[in-house]
């Protein structure tokens, strides 16, 4: 397939899994980062900075920012983003979250197979 014929557009996928060793830093980083939002309407900045107070996932969301990811990336401009956290039970050795088991086989299995 020449370059032509293929797509502009390509979907990164990121998966990450970070511990919060500092729940009450994460808090204040979030808060700080609220406040500086001079286009947040005062309603939902007090409705944000009690959103990131009970849940360290939703401060950090407000943390990251995907633009910072790939915006000095060469050769490409972000065209549309969206990203999500959640509080999870997290266990290394689980299968679920072997992050090389993309298409559902791992790679032990596929030795198996054969």
């Amino acid at each position: 397939m020449s370059t032509s014929e293929t797509s502009r557009y390509v979907r990164l996928r990121v998966d990450l899994v970070l511990q919060v060793d500092g729940p009450a830093e994460l808090t204040e980083a979030a808060a700080g980062r609220i406040d500086a939002d001079e286009f947040m309407p005062e309603e939902e900045r007090v409705h944000a900075r009690a959103a990131v107070a009970e849940d360290s996932a939703e401060a950090l969301a407000y943390l990251v920012e995907p633009f910072d990811l790939v915006g000095t990336v060469p050769g490409v401009e972000m065209v549309q983003a969206s990203w999500s956290s959640e509080e999870v039970d997290y266990d290394p050795d689980a299968m679920e979250w072997d992050l090389d088991d993309e298409d559902g086989v791992r790679e032990d299995d596929e030795d198996d197979r054969t």
